[in-house]
C-alpha cells in the first residue's frame, strides 16, 4: 500500500463543540455502561454558552447479559441490561435522556482508504463541493460492494464512519480545510469503516427497544483512541490496543486521524474461560483467580505460591484444592500471548506500519491484568503504556480507568466532533436517495 498522506494535521476544529447534555451507550461482552455528561457554562454576559470540558454527571453499569465477543445474542437480555445502566444514570443524573452514542465492535468492522478526486475547474471550493466528494466516495463505495453477475454475495455492510485523513489541492498535499481555496483539483484520502449491517440493525433494535434513538455508532477502538491519547501521539503515530471482554480492538492514528481499525474476537473472557477448563473451577472462581493472581508473564516464584482452586460441582464450604500459582499463569500467559501475536500480525497485514510509530496504548478491562503491559512491550517490540480517560471530568474511581475507555471516548465524540468533515451518521449501502438528504441534512447541522 502506497499512499502519500501529506504533512499537515486534519484535527483543525471547523465546528464549535457541542453544549448541554449528551448521554453515550457503552454495550460490552462483559458490561454494558451508561454516561451522561454535560458540557458548556454561560458566557460572561450571559447571553450564549461557551464550550468547556465534558462532566459526567450520572453513570450507570450492569453485568453484560446477552452479548458474546461483542455481538448480541440474545436481544431480551440486552434490552434488559441496557435499561438497568440508563435508568442508573438518569436517576444520579437526575435528567431523562431520550437518545445515545453507542459503541460498536460487532459486525467485523472493515477498514479502508479510498482515494478520491473532483474538478474544481478553477473556482472557490465550498461546501457543495465536499458533497461532491462524500457523494462520490458512496458511488466507488458502492460499485466496490455490488454483486457480481446479478448475484447477491450476501455481505451486506453499512457505513460507520468516512474520514478524510488528507485533503490535497492540485497536487499540495497537507491542507487542514479547502475551503476557501482555489484550485483546478481537490484530492482527498477517504478512510471508510464499516461493518455487518445485521449486527448493526440488531443493536439498533436492541437500543431503540428501551425507547432510545441513536445518534450514532462510533467504533470501539476509535472511541478508546479518542479518550486515552495526547494530541502528540495522534500526530506522530500510535496503534491503541482496546482489550475488551470478548473482543480486542486496535486502531492507528496518524497526523491527528484514524486511519486504521480492526478488532479480533479475542478478548478477557477467553483468559477466564482457559483458566476455569484449565483448573475445573467455576467461571465466577475463575474471574477471581485471574484477577487477584493472575500473570501473563509466568515467574518461578510461583511454582511455591499455593492457591485454593474451588473445584466444579463441589460444595463450596469443602476444602478446595491447593494447586501453584504456576498452573494458574501457565494457562494465562499463552492467551494473552496469542492475543499480542495476532495484533502484531493485523498491523504488518495493515501495511500501516510505519504510520503506527514506536508507540502502543494499551487499554480496555482486560489490559488491566498483571504483566499484560510487558508482555505487550516484548511482541509488539513497542514502547507500552495504560491508557485511562482524559478527556472528561467527573468520572469516580470506579469508573476512571482503562475498562471506562470506550465510554469516555463517545462523549468526546459526540460533543467534540474531533472532525468535522467525519460522517456520524451510518449510511446504508445500497438504498438510493438516503445518502443526498442525510448529507445535506449534515451539512445544514455543522455549517
Amino acid at each position: 500500500m502506497s499512499i502519500d498522506w501529506g504533512h499537515g494535521s486534519v484535527t483543525r476544529k471547523m465546528t464549535k463543540p457541542r453544549s448541554g447534555t449528551v448521554a453515550v451507550l457503552d454495550i460490552g461482552t462483559s458490561k454494558v455502561c451508561c454516561l451522561i455528561a454535560r458540557t458548556g457554562r454561560p458566557s460572561p454576559d450571559g447571553s450564549n454558552t461557551v464550550a468547556s470540558q465534558p462532566r459526567v454527571i450520572g453513570a450507570g453499569h450492569q453485568v453484560s447479559r446477552g452479548v458474546r465477543n461483542g455481538t448480541i445474542v440474545d436481544v431480551d437480555a440486552t434490552e434488559d441490561a441496557i435499561r438497568k445502566a440508563v435508568h442508573m444514570a438518569e436517576h444520579i443524573a437526575q435528567e431523562t435522556i431520550s437518545s445515545v452514542t453507542v459503541n460498536l465492535s460487532a459486525g467485523a468492522p472493515h477498514s479502508e482508504i479510498l482515494g478520491v478526486d473532483v474538478d474544481i475547474g478553477g473556482q472557490q471550493i465550498d461546501e457543495s463541493d465536499l458533497l461532491r466528494i462524500f457523494q462520490q466516495t458512496h458511488t466507488m463505495r458502492e460499485d466496490n460492494a455490488a454483486p457480481t453477475n446479478g448475484i447477491s454475495n450476501g455481505k451486506e455492510r453499512e457505513l460507520i464512519h468516512s474520514i478524510p485523513v488528507g485533503f490535497a489541492i492540485d497536487g499540495q498535499q497537507g491542507i487542514a480545510d479547502p475551503r476557501g481555496m482555489f484550485g483546478q483539483k481537490l484530492s482527498v484520502n477517504m478512510h471508510l469503516v464499516s461493518a455487518s449491517a445485521n449486527a448493526v440493525r440488531t443493536i439498533r433494535a436492541a437500543v431503540e427497544r428501551c425507547h432510545l434513538e441513536i445518534d450514532g455508532f462510533v467504533l470501539s477502538p476509535y472511541a478508546a483512541g479518542l479518550a486515552t491519547l495526547v494530541e502528540d501521539e495522534s500526530d506522530l503515530g500510535v496503534t491503541v490496543v482496546d482489550m475488551g471482554g470478548g473482543t480486542t480492538g486496535l486502531s492507528i492514528f496518524y497526523d491527528g486521524e484514524m486511519v486504521f481499525a480492526d478488532t479480533i474476537p479475542v478478548g478477557g473472557n477467553h483468559v477466564t474461560s482457559d483458566v476455569a477448563r484449565g483448573l475445573s473451577t467455576p467461571i465466577s472462581h475463575a474471574e477471581r483467580l485471574k484477577t487477584l493472581y493472575g500473570n501473563a508473564i509466568a515467574a518461578e516464584s510461583d511454582e511455591h505460591e499455593m492457591l485454593d482452586v474451588p473445584q466444579v460441582g463441589e460444595d463450596e464450604h469443602s476444602a478446595s484444592h491447593q494447586l501453584p500459582r504456576s498452573l494458574l499463569n501457565g494457562i494465562i500467559q499463552p492467551r494473552i500471548e496469542e492475543t499480542f501475536e495476532l495484533v502484531r500480525a493485523r498491523l504488518d497485514d495493515s501495511g500501516f506500519g510505519p504510520f503506527a510509530g514506536r508507540r502502543v496504548v494499551l487499554t480496555g478491562g482486560a489490559s488491566q491484568l498483571q504483566g499484560a503491559r510487558d508482555l505487550a512491550a516484548r511482541i509488539l517490540d513497542k514502547q507500552v503504556r495504560m491508557g485511562r480517560p482524559l478527556r472528561v471530568r467527573g468520572l469516580a474511581e470506579a469508573i476512571a480507568g482503562p475498562a471506562f475507555a470506550t465510554g469516555a471516548g463517545l462523549i468526546a465524540h459526540a460533543i467534540e466532533n474531533p472532525s468535522s468533515l467525519t460522517m456520524p451518521t451510518p449510511l446504508q449501502y445500497g438504498e438510493p436517495g438516503r445518502l443526498t438528504g442525510r448529507l445535506g441534512q449534515w451539512f445544514r447541522e455543522h455549517f
